[in-house]
């Protein structure tokens, strides 16, 4: 690659996703924007990742559509091995003669992913939340008080030492 900068863009759908072998993310569309500024045997690399990629909602199991709106910064050089200690610096050996992003992209897609997927409230397939609610524990059957509750004498014991502080 020449020094300088040189810019890439890229299209991401479905097919991406399942060479990656991702099992949370659906489909996808998505439009990255890859910039690289070469300085001698550093490379700046700038990610901006845009659109929408599609999960399926933990609550209901239909499918719904998750915001992507990324940047990501990380700096690759030369090392004597790989080396992805940092989330700034990421080394590749000396006798690598090319590097393929399509990781780092997807590792940036993935983080974007939030932990519980659901639908906006409302929103999830109402058919599936009746299920849902009539399974539920607790769902009409009256709860004991606390005090209706029988509590463990060794818990007891020690909610006693805590009180007398």
């Amino acid at each position: 690659m020449p020094i300088g900068t040189q810019s890439f863009e890229y299209h991401l759908g479905k097919e991406f996703f399942t060479e990656m072998e991702s099992s949370d993310i659906q489909d996808a569309d998505l439009n990255v924007k890859l910039s690289v500024i070469h300085k001698g045997d550093i490379y700046d690399l700038n990610i901006d990742i845009k659109g929408e990629m599609t999960l399926i909602c933990d609550r209901c199991l239909d499918y719904m559509q998750q915001p992507v709106d990324v940047e990501y910064h990380i700096v690759v050089k030369y090392g004597d091995e790989y080396c992805d200690d940092s989330d700034e610096v990421l080394e590749i050996p000396e006798n690598e003669n090319y590097f393929n992003v399509a990781d780092l992209i997807y590792d940036t897609v993935s983080l974007e992913i939030p932990i519980m997927h659901v639908h906006s409230d409302g929103e999830c397939n109402e058919s599936m939340s009746e299920v849902l609610r009539k399974h539920q524990v607790g769902v009409g059957v009256e709860l004991e008080s606390e005090e209706e509750q029988a509590i463990d004498p060794r818990w007891a014991k020690l909610k006693e030492l805590s009180e007398n502080n």
